[in-house]
């Protein structure tokens, strides 16, 4: 069907077009509001500045076609292909677009205020400056996708996959991020204020003169990622992992700190110190054997090196040796207490540069290493020595000691 036949048909009033032979069709500026075109093929259609509001687009394939400026308004159709389509400028406002196939498509400057895009896929899509305000993201795949200057403001984000996406610019105030992965992402000069980021991994993002001003930060995941310039004013950090974040220049006025004390000149100084006087790289090379458990090759540390000494099994509770009979309950004792002792002395496990294993059967050395990889993680865990030995203090089965660097 050409396109003078279609417009001839819609014009008399038929409005069924489905599973239509359209494409590459030329359908610029054509008005088809309330059109059923479900199951028909429009790829490489040219769709520019025409009106389909409130058409039924179920299971219909756009891919590659232009839509610059079209209006979708309030269109139904899940499993939609618009791949690689441009639907830059377009408004899908209202629009029911649930597992449609979004993945390479332009959707720069695109309305999708209150669109329903559950489980869609926009995988490097470019929805740059886009409006996705109040929209229905959840469960939808966003990997590497282009969300520069985008409007995410109470958007729902629930089960989204946001690996590697850029939210350069993007506004994002009061969204529920808890728990996400976002380690790597781009998130320079976003505005992410009074937003929820419990237990968010943050690693090494980039969080450049960023607001997350009264934001929720508790528990977060911030290793190596640079805050430069971000506004965290009365943002709460409880617990958080600091080890080699950037925090030159930022701005933590009334923020509640990783120690659970509000901030203050003194509490400044601490944290300028421990960034600029510790430093931990990873040393890695294929001229030596790769690591094949929880343990890095080599660390370069500097800054004040804690030697913690040799601990065993013994619970002070009790003052005595327990589990004499299970060695991973013995090493899940003696993390306990090197804990203990790290934290009285300012440190993490993520300070530790060196560790080393001691043994009383080699035979064991599987069981300790479960228990042992619950506390690091293993892209940045220290270097490790792990040794048989024919005597252990009062006959346990296991003893580590280890050095950290604060």
């Amino acid at each position: 069907m050409d396109a003078k036949e279609l417009l001839e048909k819609y014009a008399a009033g038929e409005r069924s077009f489905t599973k239509a032979q359209l494409s590459g069709i030329d359908l610029k500026g054509a008005d088809l509001s309330g059109i059923d075109l479900r199951g028909a093929n429009l790829t490489g259609a040219d769709l520019n500045e025409a009106t389909l509001n409130k058409a039924s687009l179920y299971g219909t394939d756009f891919s590659r076609a232009s839509l610059l400026g079209t209006n979708l308004i309030g269109v139904a159709g899940n499993s939609i292909n618009f791949s690689f389509a441009d639907l830059s400028g377009a408004d899908l406002s209202m629009a029911n677009l649930n597992g449609a196939n979004l993945s390479n498509t332009k959707l720069d400057n695109a309305n999708l205020s209150d669109a329903q895009l559950s489980s869609v896929s926009l995988t490097k899509a470019s929805l740059k400056n886009a409006n996705l305000n109040r929209a229905n993201l959840s469960d939808s795949n966003l990997t590497m996708a282009n969300l520069t200057g985008a409007e995410l403001i109470q958007v729902k984000l629930a089960g989204a996959n946001l690996q590697g996406v850029n939210f350069q610019r993007a506004k994002l105030r009061g969204v529920n991020l808890s728990a996400f992965n976002l380690s790597g992402v781009n998130l320079t000069e976003a505005d992410i204020s009074a937003a929820d980021l419990t237990g968010t991994n943050l690693k090494k993002a980039c969080l450049e003169r960023t607001n997350l001003e009264k934001s929720s930060l508790k528990q977060a995941t911030l290793m190596l990622a640079s805050f430069e310039g971000a506004n965290l004013k009365k943002a709460d950090l409880t617990d958080v992992q600091t080890y080699g974040w950037n925090i030159k220049n930022a701005d933590f006025t009334g923020a509640i700190m990783p120690d659970g004390e509000i901030y203050n000149q003194e509490t400044s100084e601490k944290l300028s110190q421990k960034v600029t006087s510790m430093t931990r790289k990873i040393i890695r090379t294929d001229k030596a054997p790769a690591p094949v458990g929880p343990y890095n090759q080599a660390i370069a540390a500097t800054g004040t090196m804690l030697f913690v000494a040799g601990q065993i099994a013994i619970d002070i509770r009790l003052n005595d040796i327990v589990y004499t009979d299970d060695v991973a309950k013995q090493t899940e004792q003696v993390m306990a207490n090197l804990e203990a002792i790290l934290t009285e002395a300012g440190a993490t496990w993520l300070d530790v540069v060196k560790t080393t294993v001691f043994l009383k059967d080699m035979n064991d050395f599987a069981a300790v290493n479960a228990v042992y990889a619950k506390y690091f993680d293993a892209e940045t865990a220290p270097a490790r020595a792990c040794v048989e030995v024919s005597r252990l203090p009062k006959d346990v089965l296991v003893e580590i000691d280890c050095i950290a660097v604060i």
